[in-house]
Parts: structure tokens; C-alpha cells; sequence
């Protein structure tokens, strides 16, 4: 079945997702790394590609930015398509100078002041989990690859923008290692769908720093991350 938000058909996903906010950063990995590729959902322009790496069916899909946006895209894949495991792929800003431009995280855990996971399932928590038996294929497929990765707390803001520093403080008591702003809510859909859900991300600027990163550079030059990606695919 469609939903208002993707058009594709019953077979079309697979049951592994990769999932960048950006849907260039989709299109750029289904063409550079996937065979027998076809376009399964184009509504507002949130591309969905299914395709094959390595013979395996793998499905490359945008969520678009924030918790509402992939709250809405992960949970019909979860529960309309059948998939059942999401790793999610993208940029974070940097809370230290131990994560340099460039360098990959592994989320083992995400700090939100959102609300999404009390509203969507009552969970009153403000740190939500990953598939540990995910993460355990992501580590040991780097291990494999010989690719570091940096694993720790993650930050997923709600806000872009700040015009205060108050949010610093729970950053700093949870240890964060970088910013995003969606895997709280992919990890809570994983959790009250008992599907399968990870993070792995590219830092894309640093707050400590100062250093950013182009949006080409974003859109195109993250093949690390999603080659740990692609690769741990193939075990799930």
C-alpha cells in the first residue's frame, strides 16, 4: 500500500533502509553505489531508490530534516512496508575537539529536550537507544573495513538556531559527542515498532573549531560513512 507521503508499491522497499536527510545524498548513493536501480517514491521530492549492492536489496530513502519530518518516513516503513532496519546516515556538528571534520560517529545513544517519544508513545525518557544488535554489525563491519569510528551520546536538537546557551548544560551532562536532529525519533519509532534502528554520522563542522564543511562537499563526499553503511547492510 501508498501512503500520502510515498507513492511506492508493496515489493518496492527493501527491508533494509539507508537513510540520509538530504534526497541528493540519496540519489548520490543509489547511483554510485547500488546496480538494477530504480525511483520508487518521488512525493515532495523525498526520493526513494531500491537497488542492489553486492546482490543484496537494499533500499537508500531521505527523511528530510528535524523529528517531525523522518518521525513520519521511518514510522510508514516500519509499519507499512515492512522493513526492518534503518540506519540512518548523516551530518553532525561537533561538540569536540576529538571529532574532527570528516571523522564517523556511531550513536550508542541520543539526548533530546524534544518531546516526540512522550507524545508519539508516552516514553518519558530524554535519552533513547539504538538496536544494540545493530550497532554490534556497524562495529564490527568497520573493524573489518579498517574504518574508525568515534562511539558515544549523541545530540538530537530540536533547534537549529539557538539564542541562548541553557542547552549546553545537558549536552555537557550526557557527554554528547555531536549534534543532529533526528535520531531521537527514529530510535523511539524502532523501539515501539520493535524494529531495528542505528546512526551513523559525518561531522560536517566543528562548534568547537569553527570548521565547516561545503554543501557539496555534504551532498557528495561522505563515502566513508556510507560505505560503513552499505557494508554493514549486508549482514542484517
Amino acid at each position: 500500500m501508498s501512503t500520502p507521503h510515498n507513492l511506492a508499491n508493496p515489493g518496492d522497499i527493501a527491508k533494509v533502509v539507508l537513510m540520509p536527510g538530504d534526497p541528493l545524498r540519496a540519489e548520490y548513493i543509489a547511483n554510485k553505489y547500488l546496480t538494477d536501480v530504480r525511483k520508487v517514491n518521488s512525493v515532495r521530492n523525498m526520493f526513494a531508490f531500491t537497488g542492489k549492492y553486492q546482490g543484496k536489496e537494499v533500499t537508500v530513502m531521505g527523511s528530510g530534516m528535524g523529528m517531525p519530518s523522518i518521525g513520519i518516513y521511518s514510522y510508514e516503513l516500519f509499519k507499512f512496508y515492512g522493513v526492518e532496519a534503518i540506519i540512518r546516515i548523516g551530518s553532525a556538528g561537533s561538540y569536540t575537539t576529538d571529532c574532527d571534520l570528516f571523522d564517523v560517529v556511531l550513536a550508542d545513544s541520543a539526548y533530546s529536550e524534544s518531546t516526540f517519544a512522550k507524545v508519539f508513545c508516552g516514553e518519558e525518557g530524554d535519552v533513547m537507544k539504538p538496536s544494540k544488535e545493530l550497532n554490534d554489525v556497524i562495529i564490527n563491519t568497520a573493524e573489518k573495513l579498517g574504518k574508525k569510528i568515534h562511539l558515544g551520546c549523541i545530540h538530537s536538537s530540536d533547534v537549529f538556531y539557538h539564542t541562548n546557551n541553557e542547552y549546553t548544560k545537558k549536552v555537557e551532562e550526557h557527554k554528547c559527542l555531536c549534534v543532529e536532529m533526528e535520531s531521537f525519533a527514529l530510535f523511539a519509532n524502532a523501539k515501539f515498532l520493535g524494529k531495528k534502528a542505528a546512526c551513523i554520522l559525518t561531522i560536517s563542522d566543528s562548534l568547537v573549531n569553527h570548521t565547516e564543511t561545503t554543501a557539496e562537499q555534504r551532498q557528495n563526499s561522505f563515502n566513508e560513512m556510507m560505505e560503513l553503511a552499505l557494508n554493514s547492510a549486508l549482514n542484517i
